[in-house]
């Protein structure tokens, strides 16, 4: 006899398969809407070339222009790229001219040596010519244009020299100390990954004898990250831990120009020289920086709990007197600020282990501070996300919040899932957690926090909440940075590959020493496109184990279903089922897998996949089990599905 197998919304991970009847335990590249569960779109690789960004982006934010023109700025681990007109530009910061260098060539060799006592760049540092001349006489046959029409990547690097690979071979009879030339280096961003640090100095007092090289280390050396906010039509971009840069969108010819630290009208040149991040704050127009200088300009002043911020409508003014309204203050709870964004009137700052509240008062306060929560503070410095008077984040210390007026902790049925590790599962990477990076998807009143496992350096899951309707799912889809949908249609976002090659920018000699960054555009079509071509997206979802009775339940009685839902002591016949799909497009599997006891995988035998199209009324099975999961997936291209329900004719088959 027919009976539905209703399943509730959501992943439930707290407890067994067979004590989650009714219930979803499992899956991958699945979200829910209206109670079902169903496939996610897919997504489109961004720019007309398929151009991929050098290291790992670990920023994002899109604004507009006055004139109308959409942007997207991408902070990666090596520089800072916008996104305009489904093209790159290379904005990335200038660090201070370094000059006097000259050059080293012989005949028939595309290495060029570039020479200067103690020049201080280390391997796989970009950096442009300026200012170059070269020897007359037949001594290279390079011109000035080859080296300072593209930027370059230092190859190898000691003390006093480094070298270059150039785009031919030298030609000429060769250079030694010859020439001269100025050398621009891009600022330096930072480790591409969250690293445990070792050596002297890294670990508590007398943990070993001295001279002994370690083997594991409570220090941790934090990745190079980016804070972007958009002052205006100003780009505002702050490298944590240095300098704040600002790129004007209105500027004349602005996507030829580097990010700078005096944009011409928003200089930035007597801002903290280190800030752990900047934001500016919507309605009152203060750019905030958070985790700064007690004294402007000094880093050795750096309090990690210290907030500065300018004079209203005006980028460049700290110091605070009597006609403006510039001013610090510090915080009291936590070791250091992790992270902050602008509510609709306010700024929520988050240390390691409280929130506050930051509100606009005027003059002669400016600003007042409140905290409003305390052991919630954040894991990383992304890791929060605001959206429609909520914000929500991921706790360093387990657990999810969000802040609506008060600080509330978000119910979750995959927690342990996320935080713990044991031998079934792992959980998140603490020691690489500032990597963590969260946002939303309006789209699908969606929250996802993009994290990286135990073990892994790279950000590989994702645990997403609908808050729409308070359901938790989990999956591998691996994101980097994430923008919503605002400025373009659909959100956009990144994936790293740490062994790919970046196309973008022209960099001589680049190589794949920090990996490469794509750009995709999300909830497009049904799979994943990009240069490669295009590939599927397997989906899958997996219930918990449903088991029988003897006798037609209770419910069953009362409402004259056939409902022998039970607590598995008897053995189960299943003859057919009939699938029920609210959307398909293409063909989707169903599976039925069979088990004679809880946790019993050596007995367990699957049924099927059995694929199901449009136009499949039934599926006749002959098979016996005392508890029964279901399985929904597919891995094919162009296949999309929105599961309704199924009805399984199964009865008792006695008891063994």
């Amino acid at each position: 006899m027919l009976q539905k197998l209703n399943f509730k919304p959501g992943f439930n991970k707290m407890i067994t398969d067979s004590g989650a009847e009714s219930q979803w335990v499992d899956g991958d590249f699945v979200r829910f809407r209206y109670g079902l569960p169903e496939k996610i779109g897919g997504w489109n690789q961004l720019t007309a070339a398929s151009l991929t960004l050098p290291g790992a982006a670990r920023a994002q934010h899109s604004w507009t222009s006055i004139a109308g023109e959409k942007y997207a700025a991408i902070g990666t681990s090596q520089g800072l790229f916008l996104y305009y007109g489904n093209d790159f530009y290379d904005i990335s910061p200038l660090a201070t001219a370094i000059t006097g260098f000259t050059f080293t060539s012989s005949n028939g060799s595309a290495t060029v040596t570039v020479n200067k006592t103690s020049h201080g760049l280390s391997a796989g540092r970009y950096f442009t010519f300026t200012s170059v001349s070269l020897p007359g006489g037949g001594a290279t046959g390079y011109a000035t244009t080859d080296f300072t029409d593209t930027p370059y990547e230092v190859v190898t690097a000691s003390t006093n020299s480094f070298t270059i690979t150039m785009a031919s071979v030298e030609s000429g009879s060769g250079m030694s100390t010859a020439g001269s030339a100025t050398v621009n280096p891009y600022e330096s961003v930072g480790p591409t990954f969250q690293t445990a640090g070792y050596g002297w100095g890294t670990d508590t007092w007398s943990t070993s004898t001295w001279g002994t090289e370690r083997t594991t280390s409570d220090v941790i050396l934090e990745p190079g990250l980016w804070s972007l906010d958009n002052f205006g039509e100003v780009l505002v971009a702050t490298i944590a831990g240095g300098k704040t840069f600002t790129w004007n969108a209105g500027a004349s010819g602005a996507r030829s120009v580097r990010a700078s630290t005096t944009t011409t009208n928003f200089q930035t040149t007597n801002n903290p020289t280190s800030s752990r991040l900047t934001q500016v704050s919507d309605r009152d127009r203060h750019l905030f920086h958070f985790g700064t200088e007690t004294t402007i300009g000094d880093s050795t002043t750096v309090d990690p709990l210290f907030i500065r911020f300018s004079n209203q409508e005006d980028l460049n003014t700290y110091t605070p007197t009597a006609v403006n309204t510039a001013g610090s203050f510090r915080l009291d709870k936590g070791n250091k600020i992790v992270g902050a964004v602008s509510g609709k009137d306010y700024t929520l700052v988050l240390t390691d282990s409280s929130a506050y509240v930051i509100q606009f008062v005027g003059p002669p306060f400016t600003f007042s501070v409140k905290q409003v929560g305390t052991n919630c503070g954040l894991i990383g410095q992304n890791a929060l996300s605001y959206s429609d008077g909520i914000v929500f984040w991921m706790s360093g210390e387990g657990g999810f919040f969000a802040f609506d007026g008060t600080v509330k902790s978000l119910p979750c049925l995959v927690e342990d899932f996320v935080f713990s590790t044991d031998a079934d599962n792992l959980g998140i990477n603490f020691n690489a957690s500032d990597i963590v990076y969260a946002e939303h998807n309006t789209l699908y009143s969606e929250v996802n926090w993009f994290y990286p496992k135990s073990g892994s350096e790279q950000i590989d899951r994702v645990v997403t909440y609908n808050y729409a309707e308070q359901v938790w799912t989990t999956g591998s889809l691996a994101r980097t940075s994430y923008i919503d949908t605002g400025v373009f249609d659909v959100p956009y976002a990144t994936e790293y590959n740490k062994t790919a090659t970046p196309v973008f920018p022209d960099i001589q000699g680049i190589t794949n020493r920090f990996g490469a960054s794509t750009y995709y555009a999300h909830e497009v079509g049904t799979d994943q496109v990009n240069s490669s071509g295009t590939t599927a997206i397997a989906a899958f979802i997996k219930s918990g184990d449903y088991d029988i009775t003897s006798s037609r339940s209770a419910l069953g009685q009362a409402t004259g279903m056939v409902n022998y839902k039970g607590d598995g002591e008897f053995f189960m016949s299943v003859k057919r089922f009939i699938p029920d799909f609210a959307v398909q497009t293409g063909n989707t599997k169903i599976t039925l897998l069979l088990n004679d006891y809880p946790n019993n995988t050596s007995s367990s035998s699957p049924l099927g996949p059995f694929t199901i199209t449009s136009s499949t009324d039934k599926v006749d099975t002959r098979a016996r089990g005392r508890l029964v999961a279901l399985k929904i997936e597919n891995d094919g291209t162009g296949e999309t599905w929105r599961y309704g329900t199924l009805r399984l004719d199964a009865q008792p088959d006695g008891r063994r």
